[in-house]
């Protein structure tokens, strides 16, 4: 018998033979794509908070409050709340991601009109399937959609999933305005972040 086959030796403690190198490397690639849905759901509530202004996610230097004029729309726009006290986004936890839109009040159900100001919406930008972003809109079908798995959510309607895997309206965020700027009236409708697998 060669050298390669020959058994392995045992474990002292179970008696097993050891698992090799490659094997450990899938093991630890399986384990840590099973736990990455657990990993979210453990990431601290998003700590959006009335009063906080809007500050566009992408935006160069020091932030600047969004303003209802800087909407176009159709057009989503993705922010971070501003800690106003900070002067600091609370960029923490991408949980605190949210896709504002401005939409046509007329064509709002009455609760989701409730929560818009100037015709502007705001909703988390995470899909609550599995926490993908969740900001392209699909002017047509007049929904936003997750480029992972292609959930659909009728903003006009409060968020509610229209297609795909997820089964959690979006979590809606209301808003007011203070002279034209876009400021966070209360905390979100429900817990932003997808669902553990």
């Amino acid at each position: 018998m060669n050298r390669t086959d020959s058994p392995a030796p045992a474990c002292g403690c179970c008696g097993q033979p050891p698992v090799d190198a490659s094997r450990r490397r899938v093991i630890r690639i399986a384990s840590a794509s099973l736990a990455a849905p657990l990993a979210m759901a453990a990431l601290p509530a998003a700590a959006a908070a009335a009063g906080d202004r809007l500050v566009e996610e992408d935006a160069e230097g020091a932030p600047q409050p969004l303003r209802l004029s800087d909407l176009k729309p159709g057009k989503p726009l993705v922010a971070w709340p501003l800690d106003t006290q900070r002067g600091a986004p609370r960029d923490e936890t991408r949980l605190n991601k949210i896709v504002l839109i401005r939409l046509t009040e007329a064509e709002m159900a009455a609760d989701t009109r409730a929560r818009a100001a100037g015709g502007v919406l705001a909703y988390s930008a995470v899909c609550t399937h599995q926490g993908c972003d969740v900001k392209t809109w699909l002017s047509k079908e007049k929904a936003l959609v997750c480029y992972c798995h292609s959930s659909k959510f009728a903003l006009l309607d409060g968020g509610a999933v229209v297609g795909g895997p997820a089964t959690r309206a979006l979590p809606a965020v209301p808003l007011r305005l203070e002279g034209d700027q876009l400021v966070i009236a209360g905390a979100f409708t429900a817990p932003p972040g997808g669902a553990p697998a």
